[in-house]
């Protein structure tokens, strides 16, 4: 059976595509060049001005023309399913990792760089929040289970991404960041080392105390001698909840709920 698109339908397909990609598609017809144009710019701007806001460092460094073309090859050829503005990142991201093929003209850090600017804004508008009641704050970090901030990310990349700037390079090396959001909703940035990072996983992911985690990474790295290891784990565990990554212990007890009170009931 033959569908027949309504004529303002097959407009509407024209005036978008046109939009989506003004040098491949033509406009449609009986559109003054001049006033298509003014929704060519509308939605190019409304749609960088989003962006921005997550990816300031990356714009500086491509420079206008490489960061123009790579917002055209977005808008182009990326399908957005979220409804909000504060989203369209989360898009872009998705469209960088999954649809996007890189050129030689491009910085080969461009997928990390834009990942760890996008966990800052990812992180701030987080509606996680600590379960105070099953937390005990002065607990024991080595012989207890530590809690870790519910709004927090241990990042692991290939380029040292927190120092590109506009005119600095960098060359390739490991590198291990903590980003997390402190107690007065502030985003904080760490560069750590491999041990503190196998840490935090093993905590993140396993009920070990503190003790049973960094026993684990001895065994796993054959250190020569485990006492070391303990002992700049516990100084780390330490310094980790003085900064706010690690928030206490599990509680080995939940507080219980205030119950209200007995009311006799006459009658």
């Amino acid at each position: 059976m033959l569908i027949t698109i309504p004529e303002f339908q097959r407009f509407q397909h024209v005036f978008t595509a046109h939009i989506r990609n003004p040098k491949v598609d033509a406009r449609p017809n009986g559109i003054e060049a001049r006033r298509m144009r003014i929704y060519n710019e509308l939605v190019y701007n409304n749609i960088e001005s989003a962006l921005l806001i997550c990816f300031p460092v990356l714009k500086k460094v491509l420079g206008r023309r490489l960061w123009a073309r790579l917002l055209r090859a977005f808008i182009a050829k990326h399908r957005c399913y979220a409804p909000f503005f504060r989203q369209i990142p989360d898009e872009f991201i998705q469209f960088l990792q999954t649809e996007w093929s890189s050129t030689s003209d491009y910085p080969k850090f461009i997928l990390e760089l834009s990942h760890y600017e996008w966990t800052e804004l990812a992180l701030s508008i987080s509606t996680g929040a600590p379960d105070w009641d099953r937390i005990d704050r002065a607990g024991d970090l080595f012989q207890k289970h530590p809690i870790l901030n519910p709004v927090l990310e241990s990042l692991h990349y290939s380029w040292p991404v927190h120092r590109i700037g506009p005119r600095i390079r960098v060359a390739p090396k490991e590198t291990f960041l903590l980003v997390f959001r402190d107690s007065n909703d502030q985003i904080q940035f760490a560069e750590i080392n491999a041990f503190t990072s196998r840490l935090l996983s093993l905590l993140k992911t396993t009920n070990y105390t503190g003790q049973a985690a960094l026993e684990t990474i001895i065994q796993e790295s054959c250190h020569p001698v485990p006492e070391v290891v303990m002992q700049s784990g516990l100084a780390i565990l330490h310094d980790l909840h003085a900064r706010g990554v690690l928030l206490g212990v599990k509680c080995d007890y939940e507080k219980e709920a205030i119950k209200p009170p007995i009311v006799n009931q006459i009658g």
